[in-house]
């Protein structure tokens, strides 16, 4: 309401409500109902019913101004009788409040009532349609949203509570401390009394019985209020104590929600965000909450030893000093959960680490700012430790200051940043300088070890009242040497991301999961990796659990409930195949990720169909249509089958593509030099999906060169004279003069053709025979002068 009244025009962006609707300007604070403070005084005024009723108030009609300065005086009149029922001493401030809310109320709008008007309908407006918008059925995901808006309400409700009790036990506190100064001083009377008996003796016996009944009578009825006053005091730091063991089970609930819950939650999508998952977002709310407990309860902390302190100086014997004792207890292990819970690692090191290669990371203390801790920085060590060292970390066995490598550049010092408020180390140029590895069990290999950056500090809190060490522990780490082993350590870590479950003993995960939940996590990686909106369908899923489980069956329900074990995903090699089937699939997205994203994206890779299927999916479709599959038979491979019927056959496949050899000539450009592909499937013009990529010709160089360019050729298809039975190619065309090829011409070709047809189906190419025939099928063919070269201009 403050900012309300601050003038006559309640828009202080100078925009106007939209003249159609009536809607707020949605660019200022006041335009969106800051009246709310006013709230039980605004609705309880009968008056309100003109602004946005039955007898509304025409804003255009300037005789309706007496309406509006009805309004006005009715609703100050409202804030006036508010204030005078304020009673106490709670209710002091509030009313003071009511009647400056009153006074400026008059202030501003005096002279301009119509303006108080147009700034309720405002707020009415705009809270009717937050009730309707509230009211409409929601779906599944704006339910998700609107419990979990419920439950962040929820903490700041019980944050608004805690205040409140906070500040009211403060209040008795200060009530205590005044009524025990009270007590200190009569009792220092009543010392002073006693002094005074001890004066008597040496007075005349005269003076001595004048006096001492009235010192008699002082002393009895100051002894009387003492015991009383004392057996209240006593009731009144039990009653204390009892309101602060209150306020500090609601403290507890609400760290638990907030570490146990929200935090947790937040370091869990953490985890999934490593295998592609949704970032798990910022930690600026978190920290808030954060702080505002570590406020309250340093505030609470604060009270209780103020209150240990009344009780030194005023003892009396009673339950009181246990109770101040365990509550004391109480707050200190609060605030030491919330310190060690809120070192965080907001930025976790390279899951897969490779020695001598640099890495960074970042680590938080939420509450850093709030508890003053930069003011003396404490300086965070980084450690390489294995599993079994975290487990007896964990439990609190010694380990000797133990690492199991070397971590160069290892020591930050804690950074207190003033514009965001955070308290942080940035490790950003640390490496693994070499790594130490345990015995291995059984069929483990070094890409299945894993281990884990600790971090670790210590600081002081209140001029080293209070000393923590902190410690966290990164995600699990696979070491690696080479680039080689990346693949099988990265499968390692999508494992243990997937599955691994909150508060386990470091680094358990099930050996054995559902083939459902390994699908999530399928489909999460490969969307993070292709960097594509187009994940894997149903049909893709089933082609996989197909090759995986080494089955038939056609519907994907049916393996969903099969479980698949690590030894299955990334230990034991497919039936008939030198490889596992991670990877395969890692194959796939390295070659759809470094190669072919646009045209998986544009949905011409079908990819994940066997060569039966394909065929069948071509055996309707006209000559020349072809589908782009991934190879069965190479890792990283893509294959092309196309519909062709020159009698001998009907179905063609050609060897396998792989990165290497994309990485001469693009697949769109291997498709160009084609011209016997014509649809791909189910229908669409080559030329309409591929033609966009084609790579264009180059000029002519300036020293009159020529470069070559290399083509795409299928021998089967090529005939002496150059031309295919599917519209003609030549072998190379070379910028040089016609000659005649040399027979080593043709060798050379074989040896660096980038694909040769395989009649029988995919190439293989651990079969060294398949390799010989097509080489000795190339030079089997008579040399012919049409076969040339042809310069290019």
């Amino acid at each position: 309401m403050n900012s309300v009244l601050r003038g006559p025009e309640p828009w202080q962006c100078g925009s106007k409500p939209s003249s159609s609707r009536g809607m707020p300007c949605g660019r200022c604070r006041p335009c969106m109902g800051s009246t709310f403070p006013l709230r039980s005084a605004i609705t309880s005024h009968n008056g309100l019913r003109a602004s946005h009723g039955r007898d509304s108030i025409d804003l255009e009609n300037p005789q309706e101004g007496a309406k509006a300065t009805q309004l006005l005086e009715g609703l100050i009149q409202e804030l006036q009788k508010k204030a005078d029922h304020q009673v106490g001493e709670d209710g002091f401030l509030l009313k003071i409040k009511l009647g400056h809310y009153a006074t400026q109320l008059q202030n501003t709008y005096e002279r301009c009532p119509m303006e108080l008007v147009r700034c309720i309908r405002h707020i009415l407006y705009h809270e009717q349609r937050l009730v309707r918008e509230a009211t409409d059925s929601p779906s599944p995901a704006s339910n998700l949203a609107d419990a979990l808006s419920q439950k962040h309400l929820q903490i700041n409700q019980t944050f608004e509570e805690l205040r409140l009790v906070t500040q009211d036990t403060e209040n008795q506190l200060k009530k205590l401390q005044q009524t025990q100064e009270y007590f200190i001083i009569q009792y220092q009377e009543s010392l002073r009394i006693q002094a005074q008996f001890t004066q008597l003796s040496q007075l005349n016996p005269q003076e001595r019985i004048a006096r001492e009944p009235t010192l008699q009578q002082k002393k009895a009825s100051l002894e009387t209020w003492l015991h009383r006053e004392a057996q209240t005091l006593q009731q009144y730091r039990v009653k204390l104590a009892e309101k602060h063991q209150q306020t500090l089970a609601l403290l507890r609930k609400q760290q638990t929600i907030i570490l146990d819950d929200e935090l947790i939650q937040w370091k869990r999508r953490q985890q999934l965000a490593g295998n592609g998952g949704p970032a798990e977002g910022p930690l600026d709310g978190l920290q808030a909450w954060c702080e505002k407990l570590a406020e309250i309860i340093c505030q609470n902390r604060q009270q209780v030893r103020r209150a240990e302190h009344l009780c030194q100086q005023l003892p009396i014997p009673g339950p009181i000093e246990e109770m101040l004792a365990d509550l004391n207890t109480t707050v200190t292990d609060i605030i030491s959960a919330l310190v060690t819970s809120t070192f965080i690692i907001e930025k976790q090191p390279p899951q897969v680490l490779k020695t001598q290669t640099k890495f960074a990371a970042t680590v938080r203390l939420l509450v850093g700012g709030k508890l003053n801790v930069h003011m003396n920085p404490p300086q965070v060590k980084a450690t390489i430790i294995s599993e079994q060292q975290a487990k007896a970390l964990l439990k609190n066995e010694s380990t000797r200051n133990e690492s199991s490598g070397d971590i160069l550049n290892n020591c930050c010092v804690m950074e207190y940043h003033q514009a965001t408020g955070t308290l942080s180390s940035h490790f950003r140029n640390m490496s693994l300088k070499r790594i130490k590895r345990s015995d291995r069990r059984g069929a483990e290999s070094v890409t299945e070890e894993k281990f884990t950056i600790l971090f670790e500090s210590q600081f002081s809190v209140g001029g080293n009242e209070l000393v923590f060490q902190v410690k966290t522990l990164s995600l699990p780490v696979v070491v690696i040497v080479h680039g080689s082993q990346d693949n099988n350590a990265t499968a390692t870590v999508l494992w243990d991301n997937a599955f691994a479950e909150p508060g386990r003993v470091p680094f358990a995960v099930p050996d054995k999961v559902m083939w459902s939940q390994l699908c999530e996590a399928l489909n999460m990686k490969f969307k993070s990796e292709v960097q594509s909106s187009r994940g894997l369908t149903k049909e893709n899923l089933l082609f996989l659990a197909q090759k995986l489980f080494n089955s038939n069956m056609n519907l994907l329900e049916d393996y969903n409930n099969m479980a698949v074990s690590w030894a299955q995903f990334n230990r034991e090699n497919l039936p008939g195949r030198n490889y596992t089937f991670w990877q395969w699939f890692d194959g796939v997205m390295e070659v759809l990720k470094k190669h072919l994203k646009p045209h998986w994206n544009d949905g011409a890779i079908l990819g994940f169909v066997n060569k039966q299927q394909a065929h069948t999916l071509l055996s309707n479709r006209p000559d020349g249509t072809f589908l782009l599959r991934f190879s069965d038979s190479e890792i990283g491979g893509i294959t092309i089958a196309w519909r062709f019927d020159n009698t001998d056959r009907m179905f063609w496949n050609l060897m396998p593509f792989t990165t290497r050899d994309f990485s001469i000539r693009s697949l769109a450009d291997r498709l160009g030099d084609l011209p016997y592909l014509l649809y791909v499937y189910p229908d669409r013009p080559k030329e309409e999906v591929f033609s966009k990529y084609y790579m264009p010709l180059l000029p002519k160089a300036g020293d009159g060169y020529v470069k070559p360019l290399i083509k795409q050729v299928v021998p089967e298809f090529a005939t002496p004279s150059g031309d295919s039975t599917g519209g003609g190619t030549t072998y190379m065309e070379q910028a040089s003069s016609p000659a005649v090829c040399h027979p080593s011409h043709y060798n050379t070709y074989a040896q660096n053709a980038d694909s040769v047809l395989d009649p029988e189906g995919d190439f293989d190419l651990d079969d060294s025979m398949d390799v010989a025939r097509h080489v000795e099928e190339l030079l089997r063919r008579p040399m012919d002068s049409q076969w040339i070269s042809h310069a290019q201009s």
